[in-house]
């Protein structure tokens, strides 16, 4: 997968691992109750977004598989617009470096990029808690990405307690395949009462993702990476999937493993990140406003 070298207008959207997930019960609105743990990696998505004195919103370049009205930038950019009162508007340009229904989150994190971007160039004056709330309405992670801290999850992924964790590199693999969230939560073969963990129990090693059965049985593509990835490492599927991951000490050790990746199969090496790269260039972009 190629890597894009963005110019200093680009903004970052970071993809996202699940580092665990249970699922521990559901709401009566049907929604499930979740325990989860984020770590950013420093793969992004790039968006770059221009202020336009107009009040148009609008997307520029194809993004495959999602028209523009539908795309969760465009949504973001018009709800922050209508919230804050907002009368000018905003050109989006992205480029794509995360695979859709891969579960790195990348509409997500497109999303809540272009809610802080925009929130600093319109200067809305809203608090990131604030734009987490607006978030919140477009997905269940945006909250997360918004926030930028990586974090302990829980509710629905919305409720966050930022924790700090070891940055270790990540082999991700990424099969040729979208997996369907809602497909995966609806099965009835889906694990709904996995007991309440704590953030201590995590950090010595209790985890797992509640999903990985069904989505395995319903993906064997997706299996078949698990279980080449696993005689490398502890590998695990990173929320509903498609893609999975394992940590390792270095770039050079996981760089080793893709290489001997087989023919027709992808992925990428990253860095684990606690702070998202988003709120480096929100820091940088502050700073030289100042």
């Amino acid at each position: 997968m190629d890597v894009v070298a963005p110019d200093s207008a680009a903004w970052p959207a970071p993809a996202k691992l699940n580092l665990m997930l249970r699922i521990v019960g559901r709401r009566p609105d049907g929604y499930h109750l979740l325990q989860t743990v984020f770590q950013f990696l420093d793969r992004c998505d790039w968006l770059w977004l221009e202020p336009r004195d107009e009040g148009v919103i609008d997307r520029v370049g194809e993004v495959a598989g999602v028209p523009a009205d539908a795309d969760l930038t465009v949504r973001a950019a018009r709800l922050l617009q209508r919230v804050a009162g907002i009368h000018r508007g905003a050109t989006i340009r992205i480029v794509k470096q995360l695979p859709l229904g891969g579960g790195l989150g990348g509409g997500s994190s497109d999303a809540a990029t272009t809610l802080v971007a925009l929130n600093h160039y319109w200067q809305t004056g809203l608090t990131l808690a604030e734009l987490a709330e607006l978030g919140l309405q477009l997905g269940a992670d945006l909250p997360v990405f918004v926030h930028g801290r990586a974090a302990w999850a829980e509710g629905v992924g919305e409720r966050l307690t930022p924790v700090l964790l070891d940055e270790p590199w990540f082999l991700v693999l990424t099969p040729a395949c979208h997996v369907a969230t809602g497909a995966v939560f609806t099965d009835p073969e889906l694990t709904r009462n996995s007991p309440l963990i704590t953030i201590a129990d995590f950090m010595m090693g209790v985890g797992g993702n509640d999903c990985e059965a069904v989505v395995y049985r319903r993906y064997p593509e997706v299996a078949a990476m698990a279980a080449w990835l696993a005689r490398h490492g502890p590998a695990r599927l990173t929320g509903t999937g498609a893609c999975i991951f394992a940590a390792f000490p270095d770039a050079a050790s996981a760089g080793r493993i893709l290489s001997r990746l087989p023919p027709g199969w992808t992925g990428f090496t990253a860095r684990g990140r606690n702070r998202s790269p988003l709120h480096e260039r929100l820091a940088r972009e502050q700073f030289a406003s100042a």
